[in-house]
C-alpha cells in the first residue's frame, strides 16, 4: 500500500488553534496583576468576594492578549465570522467574542512525498521518492478555502508525481529529471494557488526500479559496450590498413627508404636483450643486410659478455 505523504516539519504544529497552550507573558501578567489586586482588597475588606471577582476578572483579561511570532499569522474569527489576519507581534483581541481558530505560518516548508509501483507508460514499475519547498503566500486563503492545506499540498503532490509518472517512458524518468521536476512543480503549483499556497521547488530524491529490469539494463549496457568497442577496433584496423597501404606506395617507388625501414625494424628487434630476428635470406641478399646483421650480431655478443662477467 501506497504510503501516505509526510511532512518533514508539520505546520499544523505551527498553527495550532484557541484550545492549544502557547505561552503569552502578557496574559500571564495580567492574570497575576488581577489576583494581586483581588488579594490586596479582599484584606483590606475582609471579604472573600473581591478576590473572587479578581480571579475571575483576570481570566477572562488574559484571554485578550496574543502574541505572534514573526513568521505567523493569526486567524480571527468573531462570533463564527473572518474579521482578519493578526500578527506578528502583539495584538488584542475581545475574549469570550473572538476566537483564534488557525496560526499560518509563512516560512518555507518541507514535504516529503513518494509514489510507489507506480507505471510509466511503457508498463515499467517504479518507486519515486521527491521533496516539495512550498509556502503560504495568503493565510487567509489557507484558513478559509481548505480545510487542512498541509495535508491537501501532500496529497496534490503525490498525484501530481503519479500522473507525470503515468505519462513519461522509464528513459525519460531517469534521464530527463530536470524537465520532470518543472512539469510536476507547475502542476503542484496550479493546483495549489486557489489554497494561498505557492511552490518554490520540487526535488526528486530517488528513482527505483525492480532489481530484475536492473540486471537487464546492466547486461544491456555492457554488450553496448562491447559492441562500440568491436566497432571502434574495426575502424582502427580499417585506418591501419589503409596507411599500410599508402606506406607500400612509397616504399615501391623509394627502394632506398624500404631499405631504411628494414634496418630501423632489425635495430628494433636486436636490441632487446635475447632478442631473435628470422630475416630471409631473400632480403639479405637483396637489401646487402649481411654486414650489417653480423655487426649488430657481434655487438650483441659483447654487451651480454660484459653483462655477465
Amino acid at each position: 500500500m501506497p504510503r501516505t505523504p509526510m511532512a518533514s516539519r508539520d505546520p499544523r504544529a505551527a498553527e495550532g488553534t484557541a484550545g492549544n497552550p502557547r505561552f503569552n507573558i502578557v496574559a500571564f501578567l495580567i492574570l497575576l496583576a488581577s489576583w494581586i489586586a483581588g488579594a490586596i482588597v479582599t484584606v483590606a475588606v475582609s471579604n472573600g468576594i473581591p478576590f473572587i471577582i479578581g480571579i475571575v476578572l483576570g481570566i477572562v483579561l488574559a484571554l485578550s492578549p496574543k502574541i505572534a511570532k514573526q513568521w505567523e499569522r493569526a486567524v480571527v474569527l468573531r462570533l463564527g465570522k473572518y474579521r482578519g489576519l493578526r500578527g506578528p507581534g502583539l495584538f488584542w483581541i475581545v475574549p469570550l467574542v473572538d476566537s483564534i481558530t488557525a496560526w499560518i505560518d509563512q516560512r518555507v516548508i518541507t514535504t516529503n512525498f513518494n509514489a510507489e509501483e507506480t507505471l510509466t507508460c511503457d508498463t515499467v514499475p517504479v518507486n519515486v521518492d521527491a521533496v516539495l519547498f512550498w509556502m503560504v503566500y495568503d493565510p487567509e486563503k489557507a484558513a478559509l478555502e481548505v480545510q487542512d492545506y498541509a495535508r491537501a499540498v501532500s496529497w496534490a503532490s503525490q498525484t501530481a508525481l503519479r500522473d507525470i509518472i503515468g505519462r513519461t517512458s522509464l528513459a525519460d524518468l531517469l534521464s530527463g529529471r530536470e524537465r520532470i521536476e518543472g512539469e510536476l512543480q507547475q502542476l503542484i503549483d496550479e493546483r495549489a494557488t486557489p489554497w494561498g499556497v505557492t511552490v518554490q521547488s520540487v526535488e526528486m530524491r530517488d528513482v527505483v526500479i525492480p532489481t530484475s529490469l536492473q540486471d537487464a539494463m546492466s547486461r544491456e549496457a555492457q554488450a553496448s559496450r562491447e559492441k562500440s568497442a568491436r566497432i571502434i577496433l574495426g575502424q582502427a584496423e580499417v585506418e591501419i590498413a589503409n596507411l599500410f597501404q599508402e606506406a607500400a606506395k612509397s616504399y615501391h617507388d623509394n627502394p632506398t627508404a624500404l631499405h631504411l625501414r628494414a634496418m630501423n625494424i632489425l635495430y628494433e628487434g636486436l636490441k632487446e636483450k635475447g632478442a631473435l630476428m628470422l630475416v630471409p635470406s631473400t632480403a639479405v641478399e637483396s637489401m646487402g643486410l649481411g654486414g650489417m646483421l653480423g655487426a649488430a650480431a657481434m655487438m650483441q655478443t659483447k654487451l651480454s659478455q660484459g653483462e655477465g662477467s
